[in-house]
């Protein structure tokens, strides 16, 4: 049994635990929105045609923040036409993503569902295919009181008050080939400035986040970041990050360890970023909003024939189906940016109903739980104060894509009355004991410990078999005199509160 230790010091201090951390993503693609968060006919719906059942659950996922309206789908979208009359809005093709719009769900309402779930608004606007002045509009419409010809549109649209929103993007992945109008790192980078300068005069305490690699395997990951930001450094606050993982090939070792993959991102962006700071002589500091990250079997959806030629509102796309390991890695990565608050202050969970998504729903059925639900509902729950770098002892293994890897990953927060700690078990087939010295802590009970493993690393929960999946108490967690021990199981996830 492969053993580890672990030292947790409350003055090994990281960074305060980010609630926007917390965060996650809507895009109007496939059923996210349509059948997702808004069915009027279902029988949980609201007034407003929102299913109540959803709602619940993103309550419980504990999520702060939602990135919207896109993604990819950004980069067509004209805002004007998801607002007024609903009976008057345009139906649109949908060029990324091969659908159609029928614009039902704009700003307004989409703000109303927010509130219903408790959640901070994150807006993108579309410098890909648009401009500053139509970006200009939007801003006065989500957010000037009143007064003007944008803001008092919004009020004669039934919402008196503005939207007040703080956070924006410019753009998605303006980097990538398959976006509706991309660009190189030059161009946009002098748009993306014009546009936050402008952003920046209606509003000097917006906090814009300006585009960066759509992945780290990209051919002009880093030089893409420097070039964009010696546009726009001075405009804006955060540059994004963009990462997906899945098992390649059956290599699952590797898989488990993606974790390193997005160390090693963060690190990149942020030395980029600081080299420009430093350049510029600049006082301020560049964050990173890590606002699409998740486990996609992208190689999959793009050998698949699930987008034809016909033209459909709301079809079945990108439904991955999440397994154990699947929540394991998403656990992993989650304490991956836990790890790295100091600079990763922003972060969006792509996406959050059906769509590659920890929520799922059957159109006039039930909304379920993926296993990759649990891991995120749990650690927002419980991380809160501030994050603790852990010293970790433990065995490693080689992996293919990645190098060497600890068995054991780690992660904790404390607060005034409570700690928390993350922890998951890489080996393939054994449990591993860990003991974890939190006396500097100043912890005296074990509150809650769960685990979420199975003897088939491949269980999934489905529409048959909702509750496949569930974590369960670890009974193996014991605390004396300052050691907390337990036992992982193998490729498992765990979640450690103590009092």
């Amino acid at each position: 049994m492969p053993r580890a230790r672990i030292e947790l010091d409350r003055q090994a201090v990281i960074a305060p635990v980010r609630r926007r951390t917390f965060g996650s993503f809507v895009e109007h693609l496939g059923r996210c929105v349509y059948t997702g968060l808004y069915e009027p006919e279902h029988p949980s719906a609201n007034d407003e045609g929102f299913r109540m059942d959803v709602v619940e659950l993103v309550r419980e996922l504990g999520c702060t923040t939602v990135r919207y309206p896109g993604g990819n789908f950004v980069s067509g979208f004209r805002w004007e036409d998801s607002v007024g009359p609903r009976e008057k809005r345009p139906v649109r093709r949908d060029l990324a993503w091969h659908s159609l719009e029928s614009n039902q769900i704009g700003l307004d309402e989409f703000a109303r569902w927010l509130k219903l779930t408790g959640s901070e608004l994150m807006l993108a606007v579309n410098v890909a295919t648009r401009g500053i002045l139509p970006a200009l509009d939007l801003l006065e419409y989500a957010n000037h009181p009143s007064g003007t010809a944008w803001s008092d549109l919004r009020i004669a649209n039934g919402t008196p008050e503005p939207h007040n929103v703080r956070m924006w993007c410019l753009g998605n992945e303006m980097d990538g080939p398959w976006q509706t109008g991309f660009m190189t790192a030059d161009d946009y980078g002098k748009i993306a400035a014009r546009t936050a300068a402008a952003m920046k005069t209606a509003d000097k305490d917006l906090e814009l986040v300006v585009c960066g690699s759509s992945g780290s395997g990209m051919p002009t990951f880093g030089d893409w970041e420097r070039t964009v930001l010696e546009h726009a450094y001075d405009h804006v606050d955060y540059v994004s990050c963009h990462a997906y993982y899945q098992e390649h090939d059956g290599d699952l070792g590797s898989f488990l360890a993606s974790a390193i993959d997005m160390d090693y991102f963060i690190d990149t962006v942020v030395a980029t970023a600081d080299h420009v700071g430093h350049k510029k002589r600049s006082g301020k500091k560049i964050n990173v909003s890590f606002d699409e990250w998740n486990v996609w079997y992208l190689k999959e959806h793009q050998e698949s024939e699930e987008v034809g030629d016909e033209w459909r509102h709301a079809p079945r796309q990108l439904e991955d189906k999440y397994t154990v390991a699947d929540a394991v890695v998403v656990g992993n990565l989650l304490m991956t940016l836990l790890k790295r608050s100091d600079r990763v202050t922003s972060a969006s969970l792509a996406q959050l109903v059906n769509v590659i998504a920890p929520i799922m729903t059957e159109p006039g059925g039930p909304a379920w739980r993926q296993t990759t639900f649990h891991p995120f509902s749990i650690t927002s729950r419980l991380a809160s104060g501030e994050v603790i770098r852990p010293v970790i002892e433990a065995p490693t293994y080689e992996t293919a894509r990645h190098g060497e890897a600890s068995v054991i990953d780690a992660v904790a927060t404390v607060d005034e009355d409570r700690a928390a700690v993350f922890l998951v078990n890489r080996d393939l087939a054994e449990a591993a004991q860990v003991t974890i010295d939190v006396r500097g802590l100043g912890s005296s009970r074990v509150a809650e410990a769960v685990t979420l493993a199975d003897s088939d690393v491949y269980a999934k929960n489905t529409l048959a078999e909702q509750r496949r999946v569930t974590p369960a108490v670890n009974p193996s967690a014991a605390l004396a005199d300052g050691l907390l021990t337990i036992e992982l199981p193998p490729v498992s996830w765990t979640a450690v509160a103590l009092r």
